[in-house]
């Protein structure tokens, strides 16, 4: 326990699981001023690519396997499509309550890794798992609801759409491991940064061919330094998982993230007033 817990694997989930709420923070405030969640999400890979290149420079990869191109062109289009809906569903929800949804990811992680990676989980590891994802239920419990739970927050669309953020990036982290056994957990969050950006601007070039781009990059003049911030912030988070996919199972590693919760509802309170 004691090597755990100075270990680098520890090291990254406890980043990891501070430095998640933070991007969150900053994406829902953008969303806020009025930034369309693609150009968010752009702009956030973006950012993030021009460091990559400096780091590509000086240590450019040689003989790539062919199963790194195949599995990053996968684990970008899920993970565009999962910060997507991540970036809507702040735009419109509760950060303290969507935050605690994403305790579902592990789930998902857990049946898709079986196939995908062929991680199959100890008993003390579904426990754990499960006591995590149990307590996201008295998050997400409507206080108004006398019958706990109330399934009318699932026909929220804030809520729909973290659903379908945790799923595609639930699946989007198992790919994210084939690429990191195959090279390298720096190697990985290259693709992650400049797949990433390539892919969204793609995505946001499409949703936006007839409009004008003049008040996009109004907003990124206007917000430069939060921006910044969030691209910091993603890409920090990004590393720390790179690094605790390389010592633990997928969704060992996304139940424990799930810690980030307190932090999020801790957030939501303090930046949104949120109740």
């Amino acid at each position: 326990m004691l090597l755990f817990l100075i270990s680098t694997t520890a090291l990254a989930i406890g980043v990891r699981i501070l430095v998640n709420p933070v991007s969150n923070v900053f994406q829902k405030y953008l969303t806020q001023r009025q930034a369309h969640p693609l150009f968010v999400v752009t702009s956030t890979y973006g950012i993030l690519s021009i460091g990559c290149i400096f780091y590509l420079l000086p240590n450019l990869p040689k003989n790539l396997p062919i199963s790194f191109w195949y599995n990053s062109f996968i684990f970008n289009t899920l993970g565009v499509a999962g910060n997507y809906f991540l970036v809507k569903s702040l735009h419109r929800g509760d950060l303290s309550v969507l935050g605690p949804i994403n305790a579902y990811k592990a789930l998902v992680s857990l049946v898709f890794g079986l196939f995908l990676l062929g991680e199959i989980p100890n008993v003390w590891g579904i426990g754990g798992m499960t006591l995590i994802i149990a307590g996201s239920y008295f998050v997400i419990t409507q206080p108004s609801s006398t019958k706990g739970l109330s399934w009318a927050i699932f026909k929220q669309k804030d809520v729909q759409y973290r659903f379908l953020a945790l799923f595609f990036s639930a699946i989007d982290a198992l790919y994210l491991k084939k690429i990191i056994i195959a090279t390298s957990a720096n190697i990985a969050f290259v693709s992650w940064c400049i797949g990433g950006f390539l892919f969204s601007l793609m995505a946001f070039l499409y949703t936006q061919k007839n409009a004008s781009f003049r008040p996009h990059f109004r907003i990124l003049k206007n917000y430069k330094w939060y921006f910044l911030a969030l691209g910091l912030s993603s890409g920090l988070m990004q590393l720390s998982t790179n690094y605790a996919f390389e010592g633990i199972q997928v969704s060992y590693a996304l139940a424990l993230f799930q810690v980030s919760a307190l932090v999020s509802v801790l957030f939501g309170v303090q930046f949104f007033n949120e109740k």
